[in-house]
C-alpha cells in the first residue's frame, strides 16, 4: 500500500470517527430530550453523557498524538537514511569519475611522451575513454 493510500485511509478513518462521535452526541441528546424524565434526571443524564464523550475524545486525542509522533519519527529516520545513501553514492561516483579522469590523463601523457603518430595517439585516447565508460557502466549495473 502506498503512502498516499495510507494517508487516504487514515483521513477516512478519522472522518468516520469524527462522524461517529458527532452522531453519537446528537443521538444521545435527542434520545434524552424526548425521554419521559424529570428535569433533574435529564440534566444528570446529559452531564453523564457529556462526561463520557469528553473522556472518549481525550482518549482519541492521545491515540492520535501517539500515532503522529510515531509517523514523525519514522519519516525522520527514513529521510536521514536516504540522505546518507545519496551522499555515499555521490561520493563513490565522484571518486570513480576522478579515477577515470586521472587514467585518461595518464594515458594521454604516455602517448605524447612516446611521440607516436598523432592519429594513433588519438585512437588510443578514444579507446581509453571507451574503456572508462564501459567500466563505469559495469559498476552502475552491479549496484
Amino acid at each position: 500500500m502506498s503512502n498516499q493510500e495510507e494517508q487516504n485511509q487514515n483521513i477516512n478513518s478519522k472522518d468516520f470517527l469524527i462522524g461517529s462521535l458527532i452522531g453519537g452526541i446528537v443521538g444521545a441528546s435527542v434520545a434524552l430530550l424526548f425521554a419521559p424524565k424529570s428535569g433533574k434526571d435529564l440534566r444528570n443524564d446529559i452531564n453523564q453523557g457529556a462526561g463520557y464523550v469528553k473522556e472518549r475524545a481525550s482518549d482519541w486525542k492521545d491515540v492520535a498524538y501517539e500515532k503522529g509522533t510515531d509517523w514523525k519519527d519514522y519519516a525522520k529516520d527514513t529521510s536521514s537514511q536516504i540522505s546518507q545513501n545519496v551522499s555515499d553514492k555521490s561520493q563513490e561516483l565522484s571518486e570513480k569519475v576522478k579515477q577515470t579522469s586521472d587514467n585518461i590523463q595518464q594515458k594521454v601523457k604516455n602517448i605524447t611522451k612516446t611521440e607516436q603518430d598523432p592519429e594513433k595517439a588519438a585512437e588510443e585516447v578514444a579507446q581509453a575513454i571507451e574503456d572508462a565508460a564501459d567500466e563505469l557502466e559495469k559498476k552502475e549495473d552491479n549496484k
